[in-house]
């Protein structure tokens, strides 16, 4: 990685890239510390600090701080996320987008265009909803009309900037802007991270224990990291065969091919699907207190990650399996938008592929969706395996101050391997027009 990051300086073109890169993250960062106009500061740190869930720490973790500090970018690029995943999912139900997909450059313009706009919308109804709700709490120094509109006009203006810096990193910076402005945010909530595993784990103790757990922490992120690079990368690969056709007086074709199928087809959607689903009502209860209270506030403590694997509290654990069973289901339905078997085989038939020992048409359709339903499945094990074991260490050692999770975890060794992977490849093309132009 520093041997591409190093190489890359050496090239004008793309030092340039890296540089408007980085001082977009900068003034990332310092947006990220300016308050909202009216806002106590103060209040909502007190309150952030008494909150038992989970929830709001990797909200906190996404957005890079801002939302616990009440800046201008508290929303950070979440609406973005969540507008680019609506999008996609109508994709499926509404045929002109299904279209507009499917029509090169100009229709994926149209839908980005599509996308900005729910961004906005969201902004805004997320912001109203914060301003209202926590403004009625304490959290304006002021509670009146005109504070309420600045706080939600500078949150929404905030999340739509954001979303710019990201869209200009990707046209003039190197490349995955709204991931990279996601893993900057990430990133920054690492330090303090660190620092309270130190004072958790380390601190106070005599030396030989102290080396012995500093140890076995440095050794379980290195194994996790290892494993999530492992099944970002692993693919089972389907051996495709061309037959050799006339075109005019030559003989073409006969070569051999494959088909990637990535064992992590889906990501990070299934656990970002997931974790929204049951996170929604407990954020929704922290407005409603009626809703903490008898049998809805046990519910919200099944919901609440940071309830489980409690030995305390063993019952709430079952919140957990819920969790788990809908990042499998969620991996087979985000696989089943991404890759479209049938379509591929009808594909493969037109252009005269095959896979040996397969008939083309329906035999290799329905080949290819038993391939995809083993591997799926191999996939969305991994994605619990990451996820789970951070939930098990903070239920079993009480790390809820700790923000880092197996969702940020994923975000960071994919955001790192496709920047890098595309700075490569940005290198390559350069070497070629070098070499085409001598």
């Amino acid at each position: 990685m520093f041997k591409t990051i190093r190489n890359a300086f050496k090239v004008k073109e793309l030092k340039n890239k890296l540089l408007y890169t980085f001082m977009m993250l900068v003034v990332i960062r310092f947006g990220s510390a300016l308050p909202i106009p009216g806002v106590r500061t103060d209040f909502f740190a007190n309150w952030f600090a008494k909150q038992t869930t989970d929830v709001f720490g990797f909200f906190n973790a996404m957005t890079g701080g801002s939302f616990s500090q009440m800046s201008i970018f508290a929303l950070s690029i979440t609406p973005y996320i969540t507008s680019s995943i609506i999008i996609q999912l109508l994709t499926i139900a509404i045929p002109k987008l299904e279209e507009l997909q499917k029509d090169g450059e100009d229709g994926r313009k149209k839908i980005q265009e599509y996308t900005r706009y729910v961004t906005v919308g969201l902004a805004l109804i997320e912001s109203s909803a914060m301003a209202i709700g926590f403004g009625r709490q304490g959290l304006l120094a002021d509670y009146n009309a005109w504070n309420i509109i600045v706080a939600i006009v500078t949150m929404t203006t905030g999340s739509a900037l954001l979303m710019w810096i990201g869209e200009q990193i990707t046209d003039k910076g190197v490349g995955n802007g709204i991931s990279i402005v996601l893993l900057l945010n990430i990133l920054s909530s690492v330090p303090s991270d660190i620092r309270n595993l130190y004072f958790k784990f380390v601190f106070g103790q005599d030396i030989p224990m102290a080396a012995l757990r500093l140890a076995i922490v440095v050794l379980v992120i290195v194994a996790m990291v290892v494993f999530v690079i492992v099944l970002n990368d692993a693919e089972r690969r389907i051996p495709v065969q061309y037959s050799k056709k006339m075109v005019g007086r030559k003989l073409v074709g006969g070569q051999a091919s494959s088909i990637p199928l990535k064992v992590n087809t889906a990501g990070v959607m299934p656990v970002i699907f997931a974790s929204s689903i049951m996170s929604f009502p407990v954020v929704i209860s922290q407005f409603i207190p009626a809703m903490q209270q008898g049998w809805s506030g046990h519910l919200m403590k099944l919901l609440n990650s940071g309830s489980w694997c409690r030995p305390s509290e063993p019952i709430y654990s079952i919140g957990l399996l819920v969790y788990i069973i809908l990042i499998v289901l969620f991996a087979y339905f985000y696989t089943s938008i991404a890759f479209n078997p049938l379509e591929v085989a009808n594909n493969m038939k037109k252009q005269g592929g095959f896979i040996p020992g397969i008939r083309p048409g329906k035999p290799t359709s329905e080949y290819l969706n038993k391939i995809l339903n083993y591997i799926v499945f191999i996939g969305a094990v991994g994605l619990i395996v990451v996820c789970v074991v951070p939930v098990i260490f903070s239920g079993l050692f009480d790390m809820s101050r700790i923000s880092f999770s197996g969702t940020s975890l994923i975000i960071i060794v994919g955001v790192v391997l496709e920047t890098i992977k595309a700075i490569e490849s940005q290198m390559l093309v350069r070497y070629y027009k070098g070499f085409l132009n001598d």
